[in-house]
């Protein structure tokens, strides 16, 4: 007998279970297809467990403190003692039921679907293999193939790092206790996140960036922005600096930079961006370049005949929201291609015109779209308008903890915004009306007319638009 008549035939597998991976999965079987599941680690993805809902919440926690301490500038004397208990507590067992994703995998069983555990990849054209505990086992995928492979920390090569117990992120959610002393290898938002929360909670944070600049995606106003909290908050931030070599004597880490200087501290979080390896998918059985970092997409996710991709992978933003917006878009097409669903002219296609993200640290920074730099680069005609949020009726209202700005950039020959930028308290929640304006290609002329409630940190887009207007 064959391996080819050991294939269990299914409508669909989806090779990763992160968040769009988990939807995806999710939608395919409540329209009534036969879809197998492939997860290596746990169902959800690395936002549930290690990303986005433990890191927030270690966030809420040093926020609570960076607030008790101004409050004796607003209500009286407030003496905090902080306590990494509650904090490790609150992310094993509300986060995380400590990294059980048993709730996870019921769902999509609810849903219909079934959940194999293995690492998934592709061997031909609708054909899967998923090595499991007990031995390989062959599908075979007649509507199609969802690759939601997500992505790894990176292990920059530096001299000796590989060597040495260092963090990543997902080593920083499961800590028990703060560390004394701490150096962050890059200046991103889960570096930059991660920094502050330690930094609060006692710790010596010290971040080394490669680049000019932390938040290097983001506009520089913002960059400097945090750079200025970080410095308040004796955080140091090394710019410009690269990493020679990493040792680690037992107790602690020696990080030996390129001009010389030596950063001695107990714990090393690694946060230089992220990796998939697309030779172990297989992909290059069904035609897609398995070389580069990336898997190139159509509008409508699709990457080969019969294989859609979502997530990390597509390169258009390591975001929760991106990969479930793609979800939805795939598993339309994948319905409407096989017959299950409405397709033609009326079905949606990827826009990222306005693909937002916010980075939550204090002050927290969002932007969408393009950034001034990037707008240039696209060779339209700029126009930008900027305001202090500091300067703010609000701004003035919350006093301390009140650093900001808001920075919209216009396609000045369309007249409408093409991007911008909200950075402050609420930076995130004021980036939503910023947001619709880019992706429903919002007059400018029309922004002005609104009605901006008062007193509230978003009136502040009103003073940002009449410095449009000025330039």
């Amino acid at each position: 007998m064959t391996t080819e008549q050991h294939a269990e035939t299914v409508d669909v597998v989806v090779i990763g279970t992160g968040p769009g991976g988990e939807d995806a999965t999710g939608r395919l079987a409540r329209a009534g297809l036969d879809v197998v599941a492939v997860e290596a680690r746990l169902v959800g993805g690395e936002c549930p467990y290690y990303g986005c809902i433990p890191t927030k919440m270690m966030v809420r926690a040093s926020d609570a403190l960076a607030e008790a301490r101004r409050a004796g500038r607003l209500a009286g004397r407030v003496d905090v003692t902080p306590d990494w208990a509650p904090v490790a507590a609150r992310v094993r067992d509300e986060a995380t039921a400590d990294w059980d994703d048993t709730a996870a995998v019921e769902r999509l069983e609810k849903a219909g679907a079934r959940v194999v555990r293995g690492r998934g990849r592709v061997v031909g054209p609708g054909e899967v293999v998923v090595a499991t505990a007990d031995g390989e086992r062959r599908f075979r995928a007649t509507r199609g193939i969802v690759l939601n492979p997500g992505t790894e920390p990176a292990v920059p090569p530096v001299d000796g790092l590989a060597d040495t117990p260092f963090w990543t992120n997902r080593d920083a959610v499961r800590a028990t206790e703060a560390p004394a002393s701490l150096t962050v290898l890059g200046g991103g938002a889960i570096g930059c996140e991660l920094a502050q929360v330690f930094a609060r909670f006692g710790t010596a944070v010290e971040v080394v960036e490669a680049g000019p600049r932390l938040l290097a995606l983001d506009e520089p106003e913002a960059s400097a922005l945090l750079a200025d909290r970080f410095a308040a908050e004796g955080i140091g931030v090394r710019a410009d600096a690269k990493v020679s070599s990493v040792s680690h004597d037992g107790s602690g880490f020696t990080l030996t930079l390129g001009d010389g200087t030596q950063l001695v501290s107990e714990r090393l979080l690694v946060a230089a961006g992220r990796r998939t390896d697309l030779k172990a998918l297989g992909v290059a059985t069904v035609g897609i370049d398995d070389t580069g970092r990336t898997i190139p997409v159509d509008d409508r996710l699709r990457a080969a005949d019969g294989v859609w991709v979502i997530g990390d992978v597509t390169g258009k933003g390591a975001f929760t929201h991106v990969s479930m917006y793609q979800a939805r878009i795939a598993v339309a097409d994948i319905l409407a291609t096989t017959g299950s669903g409405e397709g033609g002219d009326e079905q949606e296609r990827a826009d990222y015109r306005a693909v937002p993200h916010v980075t939550f640290t204090d002050p927290e920074i969002g932007g969408v779209g393009l950034t001034e730099a990037g707008a240039r680069d696209a060779g339209l005609t700029v126009r930008t308008g900027s305001t202090d949020l500091a300067a703010s009726s609000r701004g003035f209202v919350h006093g301390p903890g009140n650093e900001g700005l808001i920075k919209l950039v216009e396609d000045a020959d369309a007249g409408v915004l093409v991007g911008a930028t909200a950075a402050g308290p609420a930076g995130g929640e004021i980036l939503a009306v910023l947001a619709l304006a880019v992706q429903a290609r919002v007059p400018v002329t029309e922004l002005r007319h609104l009605i901006y409630a008062y007193p509230t940190f978003h009136r502040a887009i009103e003073s940002a638009l009449a410095d449009l207007q000025e330039s």
